[in-house]
């Protein structure tokens, strides 16, 4: 399904706790997003999460993403490994059809893949890692849409595979003038102002633009925004970015079709 210019999905990483202990408010960002990117308990969650999730998610019409990552629990996923490239694609394998299984007790099914921290980072640059995502999802199901950052070594390697790659952009996260990320150990690499989030969030929706870190513009259009659900107030920091993309005349849908 291809995006309007006046509409635009809006994501947010779900799922993220493990056993007893809960990270964030999947309920009530489920009730503002568009789409869920649901761990699939490598770097967090587990079954009973994956349950949880995809059966809210699906109540309220939200499309699931499968939220992979390296195995990396006490790190949350957070801290790079270098994996044999077949390991990573089986592993990769693993979590989405994980998620899958719970998504077709609701009649549902995974819609798309996303890379989680560290992952996402690495192959955003590495083509080794990059290539191991991409041939999970094309052994998988070379359907699936992957998500991640516009003109990043995996958006080339997945176009270069045949896969449909949705260019995705952080309300409330900095980036670098070549379009890459800040990394989290910098200052400044989390953006927590609202309103500041809030403006970044409508830029990036309507104009395609993206201010880095030293001022300069990078223009990056975008299909999905991402707000993390692991900040505090995330829900009434998504909730106010949805307002001001309503306001601005953005409508909010997710990227990938659902039943």
């Amino acid at each position: 399904m291809e995006l309007s210019a006046n509409s635009i999905d809006l994501n947010a990483d779900l799922g993220e706790g493990f056993g007893s202990w809960r990270l964030g408010d999947d309920e009530g960002l489920l009730g503002i997003v568009t789409s869920a990117n649901v761990a699939c308990g490598f770097h967090a969650g587990d079954a009973v999460t994956m349950r949880r999730v995809c059966e809210q998610a699906a109540d309220r019409g939200v499309a699931i993403g499968a939220q992979v990552g390296y195995r990396d629990l006490p790190g949350f996923g957070r801290r790079r490994i270098d994996y044999e490239p077949m390991e990573l694609r089986d592993e990769i394998i693993y979590q989405i059809a994980a998620l899958d299984g719970f998504c077709r007790l609701q009649e549902e099914k995974v819609r798309y893949v996303k890379p989680h921290g560290a992952l996402y980072n690495t192959a955003a640059v590495d083509v080794y890692q990059a290539s191991a995502v991409v041939a999970a999802i094309v052994d998988y199901d070379r359907q699936l849409p992957v998500l991640c950052l516009p003109g990043s070594t995996l958006a080339e390697v997945a176009t270069g595979a045949g896969l449909r790659v949705v260019a995705e952009g952080y309300a409330d996260r900095a980036y670098q003038p070549d379009g890459t990320l800040v990394p989290r150990r910098q200052p400044g690499a989390v953006i927590s102002t609202v309103d500041s989030v809030v403006a970044r969030a409508v830029r990036m929706a309507t104009t395609g633009e993206i201010v880095a870190i030293d001022d300069t513009l990078v223009e990056r259009p975008l299909e999905s925004i991402c707000v993390h659900g692991d900040t505090p107030g995330a829900v009434e920091l998504a909730r106010r970015v949805r307002e001001a993309l309503d306001a601005s005349g953005v409508s909010l849908k997710p990227f990938a079709a659902l039943m």
